[in-house]
């Protein structure tokens, strides 16, 4: 019996299927999918400790696909075992090689990329969109080790795009933090998409890189099987080994392997079809004569099952009052004093959060001495969830889509400017069904003295963007929650935590005054009137829910009467905000402190579906600005001060 000749076999098996599935779907990445087979077959027939039939089972060993392209070859393996698939955990089937015929369709749970939303629960997060998933991986090594279950994390790389910068946050992370439960697989087959990869991408330029990082490095024939099982081999060893360093391995492959005249450029997403699929396949019958002579009709493979789970996480319990929480912490005096930022808020929510609930990991990327997440790292009970991922805010977001998928609930935060560095990685999170909690602190205008390379300007329209459409479970993409005082910041931290999807809060670095209490209740979606008038309405969110106080003050010695309500979510209650505008003669101001299309926008796009009269002027920044020594400088300077909101409320009123 030939372990050799019957990895062979199963990987040109999956080489036919890869070319079949794609050349029906009359599109795909057939050729990389060949590049892998192997690899893929060692992992799922061999190594890995799974079960087909409970394919997110607790324990399972993980494989993340990093270049997503390349996914006919798991699909085809998976039919082969007849994985369990479908959205509906309840109503799950196996995968059928007729199953295979349906890449790409728009009812099928093959999508051109892998998505375990779209019904193919093997894989844990969306990946195609490259460079991501040796992070996503880190954040399932991460939450195994907190689990203290040994699951052990495959990922699949391409050498094209290891040029992301991301694949070097996501190495440096696993070296920092020691995951030895983590394998990068950088499968070397030479060609991107236009034509073949950099010299620096090379297998033995990749190999010393890695070495220089810190990788005890496998350099092996990726077709080669008995190479593949050493080095996986020499990976699990490893994993018990104290102190020891982490092993990637580099793979040298084809691309279209087993089919020479599919090999070379030009074949990227490009399936061969007739005349030419026809040789590809005669191809790969001669490659197995060749290669599988030694096979013995009793030859099989035996999948390790995973361990057995047995550990149960608490359900979370109440969190304290603010008020509460800043009496357990001695910092009474502090709220005594009327006020707090709303980042310094947020970490006292965070430590309290933590304490009440075992789910809760934090993230930060080496600015957690202010936005306060810090606040869980010096807590010697929690310590241990606190994940520091330094100046690296793409990898910060894939290793809290990775702690989502394994059951975690990630606060992940740096300052709002640093988010946006992170876009694509939180799209993919959010299309992978993450549970992301995002925080981006020092927001908007009031920043100030560090000038607008430290501000988040246009970070509020990109976000809505999500919040005007609905994700697999039917809620909006994401909610953006921007609190005025530390008792909003505080209770929306806690709505947060406790809702399944992805949020976004922003939170302000100077001080604010104290506007609720405890008593008031905060809700996605929802919004709070705080002051009641006739002639028009102030729509405000964050810091401007204070600057529009004052207004309010100015515009009642004018003798005017306003209304104004803190929009602290989106999207809001439309039905009761169009109510308020309507009692408010169809006149509002929008006013925030970022780029426009953010809340003006979600309030003109409800006003213009409602069909009712209406009058609104959005007030936010419309240039770029620059340093100033006070926040009330810049307000002034962007004419988003008391006096200007005062100006624009007379100027629509006639007066």
């Amino acid at each position: 019996m030939s372990f050799e000749a019957a990895i062979h076999a199963q990987a040109i098996e999956i080489d036919r299927l890869s070319l079949e599935m794609c050349s029906a779907a009359g599109s795909g990445h057939p050729t990389s999918a060949m590049s892998i087979s192997h690899l893929v077959t060692v992992l799922l027939f061999h190594t890995m400790r799974w079960s087909p039939d409970y394919p997110t089972y607790p324990t399972s060993d993980r494989l993340v696909l990093s270049e997503g392209h390349a996914v006919p070859a798991i699909y085809a393996a998976a039919a082969k075992l007849g994985v369990m698939v479908g959205k509906d955990p309840e109503r799950r089937r196996k995968l059928t090689l007729d199953d295979l015929k349906t890449l790409r369709a728009l009812d099928s749970v093959l999508d051109g990329h892998p998505n375990p939303m779209e019904g193919f629960p093997f894989f844990d997060a969306a990946t195609g969109s490259l460079g991501q998933g040796l992070s996503v991986a880190a954040g399932l090594g991460e939450a195994a080790r907190l689990d203290e279950i040994d699951r052990r994390v495959y990922c699949i790389i391409g050498d094209g795009e290891s040029r992301e910068g991301q694949i070097a946050e996501a190495l440096d992370f696993i070296v920092d933090r020691r995951l030895l439960n983590v394998l990068p697989i950088f499968n070397c087959n030479e060609y991107g998409q236009a034509d073949r990869v950099s010299p620096q991408q090379s297998p033995e330029v990749l190999a010393a890189k890695l070495n220089a990082a810190g990788y005890d490095v496998k350099t092996i024939d990726g077709h080669n099987p008995n190479q593949i099982k050493s080095a996986f081999e020499a990976f699990i060893a490893n994993t018990a080994k104290s102190g020891a360093r982490p092993i990637a391995v580099v793979a040298r492959t084809v691309k279209g392997w087993g089919a020479p005249s599919v090999q070379g450029n030009g074949w990227h997403g490009k399936p061969p079809t007739g005349d030419s699929l026809k040789r590809a396949y005669q191809e790969l019958d001669e490659k197995r004569i060749e290669l599988t002579s030694s096979l013995g009709s009793g030859d099989s493979f035996t999948i390790q099952p995973p361990s057995e789970y047995t550990r149960q996480t608490p359900e979370a319990e109440e969190l304290p009052s603010f008020s509460e929480t800043m009496k357990r912490m001695d910092m009474e005096s502090l709220l005594q004093s009327g006020t707090i930022a709303t980042r310094r808020a947020y970490g006292i929510a965070l430590r309290a959060l933590a304490k009440v609930n075992e789910r809760i990991v934090v993230l930060d990327a080496d600015v957690s001495n202010s936005t306060f997440a810090d606040m869980v790292k010096k807590d010697a009970a929690l310590q241990s969830r606190f994940v520091e991922c330094k100046i690296a805010e793409q990898n910060m977001f894939s290793v809290g889509a990775g702690l989502s998928a394994a059951g975690k609930i990630p606060f992940c935060s740096t300052f709002a400017k640093f988010v946006t560095r992170a876009y694509d990685q939180i799209e993919m999170a959010i299309n992978s069904g993450a549970n992301l909690k995002i925080v981006g602190s020092h927001a908007g205008i009031t920043l100030a003295s560090d000038g607008p390379s430290q501000m988040s300007l246009p970070d509020v329209a990109w976000f809505r963007a999500f919040s005007t459409m609905k994700d697999q479970r039917g809620n909006p993409g994401c909610y953006i929650l921007q609190p005025a005082d530390a008792y909003a910041a505080y209770a929306l931290a806690n709505v947060m935590a406790e809702y399944e999807g992805v949020c976004y809060m922003r939170t302000l670095r100077p001080d604010t005054e104290f506007i609720y209490s405890d008593d008031v209740v905060f809700n996605l979606g929802g919004f709070e009137v705080l002051h009641e008038g006739r002639d028009i309405l102030l729509a405000a969110t964050g810091y401007m829910v204070h600057e529009a106080n004052r207004a309010i003050d100015l515009l009642d010695k004018a003798g005017i009467s306003a209304s104004l309500v803190d929009l602290y979510s989106l999207p809001f209650d439309t039905e009761g905000v169009l109510d308020l505008v309507n009692a408010n003669n169809g006149k509002v101001i929008t006013i925030e402190d970022n780029y426009g299309g953010g809340i003006g926008s979600a309030l003109s796009d409800a006003l213009t579906e409602s069909g009712d009269a209406f009058q609104l002027q959005q007030m936010h920044v419309r240039h770029i600005p620059k340093s100033a020594r006070t926040p009330e400088e810049l307000l002034k300077a962007c004419k988003l001060s008391a006096d200007d909101i005062k100006k624009k409320a007379m100027e629509m009123l006639g007066v």
